[in-house]
């Protein structure tokens, strides 16, 4: 069942990407030929030419036959802008992509194990009282990535001379990128178990092996391979997303990578390489996918084929003081910029005051056109927060009802999974056109991704309890399991997943704005904030510490409503 779903959802998004010149309504030679000569106004005769040199008129279904029939000779074509071969260029990009991605997960296990170290300690010597508030993993996956890859070049590469600022040269031109890459992604990895991990240190077989005298390590130890069984499908969306979604880190840093090959040839419609990229990235999902669900199945063994599992409901929580505090703060603040910014003018216009620093006349200071900052910054939050949670919302319940159907729903999954959230933004804006509500659509489609993996692990896992297999036992149909003890177990361990995220996903709705995709200038969005103030970083730091220190703050509060204490 997961094969064929694999085999339809690839052929899909293969169609749709075959497609996407012609979605548009727009001719696709215009784009070809501005790609190839900048030229802004051809003439007639040289799109008539252009038209017949690629055989735009034949439609996209030749074309994508055509393709098709050149990959097992080896053969993926050539591009429309340059006239070089596919195959050797793609390659390069996913070999130099590949090097990042496994950079990245070294630096994303590293962090995970850090944001975890604390509970993993005390839940292996029976001393853990209190769950993690998670404001430091909130902290860290709240940093926008090309923030992030931005001040580490400035600082380490620039001021410093560590690192090459630019270019793929050697393993020292691995280093900042994965950071930029990797810490925000360990930090989600590593809010998810650091919360998953007091309902495995709480479990009987704890408590029995210490009395036995067992000592804390290897509690620890099984209690952390416990844990990480229902944590490690996030590593599928993770995994692809450094590969194919690393777009604004390998811009930043000039890396030749395959999200940027992919990108700027859905930008200039040169579709050959465009088509073998998506399909590099699709089997790259399909094997992380089959590889992640093999090593879980090893961590949890025998017991989830005999229904020998633990349940994964947690204690009975209750609230934590120093989350409520920490909560509580950080919504005062929030609370309190957003009210002094909605008294001011976001749309005000001072030249003569062009990146001012921070003072009385401008608490935030201003950006690059002389805008008040903490006026856009008010007059964005409900913009902002509204339309990410929407977002997140529709995500998780999409991703819940496909998380139900198990392997049913893995190959659609892992095939979606693998499409960068920007070229999802340009298929769905091609058919709607630019527009705030196509860019939600555009991350839906690919949002739900780590929540369907997350859900159907979890899913598979609860079933195989023994209080479950009980219920069956005695009578208990699919809605009553479902409603009573299937939903209990897994919403809650969904939702945080999607509090974590949800700075992302903020982030993601601005690139696709700051592509001409969705949310249009001069609105004050948040992400907007972010991308237009990115290139002042070094010289006025304040025009984008304060629209990421908002996501920063949010997340905190976010975070801090779903965190409880046994």
């Amino acid at each position: 069942m997961s094969a064929v779903g694999r085999v339809v959802a690839g052929a899909g998004l293969l169609a749709a990407v075959a497609l996407l010149p012609w979605l548009s309504g727009s001719d696709p030679a215009l784009a070809v030929l501005r790609a190839r000569s900048a030229d802004q106004d051809p003439t007639p005769e040289q799109l008539a030419a252009v038209r017949e040199e690629l055989g735009l008129d034949q439609g996209p279904l030749p074309h994508l036959v055509h393709w098709l029939g050149g990959l097992p000779r080896g053969d993926a074509g050539v591009s429309w802008v340059s006239g070089a071969p596919v195959l050797p260029e793609v390659m390069t990009a996913f070999a130099v992509s590949a090097t990042l991605m496994l950079g990245a997960l070294v630096v994303t296990v590293v962090v995970a194990a850090l944001v975890c170290a604390r509970t993993v300690r005390l839940g292996g010597r029976l001393r853990l009282r209190q769950e993690r508030s998670g404001a430091v993993a909130a902290f860290l996956a709240a940093l926008p990535k090309f923030l992030l890859a931005s001040l580490l070049a400035t600082v380490f590469a620039v001021w410093l001379g560590w690192f090459p600022s630019s270019g793929w040269e050697g393993p020292s031109s691995m280093v900042l990128p994965a950071l930029a890459l990797g810490v925000p992604s360990g930090a989600v990895i590593g809010g998810l178990l650091d919360q998953s991990l007091p309902a495995v240190f709480t479990e009987q077989w704890v408590r029995f092996w210490h009395a036995c005298g067992f000592p804390p390590s290897h509690i620890a130890r099984h209690g952390l391979r416990a844990a990480v069984a229902g944590v490690l499908p996030q590593l599928l969306p993770t995994v692809v997303a450094l590969v194919g979604g690393a777009v604004a880190v390998e811009k930043i840093f000039n890396i030749p990578g395959l999200g940027r090959l992919a990108l700027d040839a859905a930008v200039a419609r040169d579709l050959p390489p465009l088509q073998t990229a998506t399909l590099v990235l699709v089997l790259l999902g399909v094997v992380a996918g089959v590889a992640v669900g093999a090593v879980r199945r090893r961590l949890l063994g025998p017991a989830l084929r005999d229904g020998a599992l633990p349940a994964l409901n947690p204690p009975a929580p209750r609230p934590h003081r120093f989350v409520r505090r920490v909560g509580g703060t950080c919504v005062l603040v929030l609370l309190a910029l957003v009210v002094a910014g909605l008294a001011r003018d976001p749309l005000h216009v001072d030249t003569a005051a062009r990146l001012a620093a921070p003072s009385i006349a401008h608490p935030l200071g201003t950006d690059a056109l002389g805008r008040d900052l903490l006026a856009r910054l008010g007059h964005g939050a409900l913009r902002t927060t509204a339309l990410a949670l929407a977002v997140t919302v529709v995500s998780v319940l999409i991703g819940l009802l496909l998380g139900m159907t198990g392997r049913a729903g893995a190959g659609l999954t892992e095939v979606t999974s693998t499409l960068p959230a920007v070229l999802a933004g340009l298929l769905t804006t091609a058919v709607t056109g630019p527009s705030v509500w196509g860019a939600a659509c555009a991350v839906c489609l690919v949002a739900w991704t780590p929540y369907a993996v997350q859900a159907a692990a979890l899913f598979e896992q609860e079933r195989a309890t023994e209080h479950v297999r009980v219920s069956k036992s005695m009578g208990a149909g699919p809605v009553h399991l479902m409603r009573r003890s299937l939903l209990p177990a897994v919403l809650p361990a969904v939702v945080r997943n999607a509090v974590l995220r949800l700075p992302t996903t903020v982030l993601v709705l601005a690139s696709l704005g700051f592509l001409g995709l969705g949310e249009q200038p001069p609105t004050p969005e948040w992400g907007r904030l972010l991308s237009e103030n990115q290139p002042y970083l070094e010289l006025a730091p304040w025009t984008v510490l304060a629209p990421a220190g908002a996501l920063v703050l949010l997340s905190v509060v976010a975070v801090s409503g779903t965190t409880r204490t046994e």
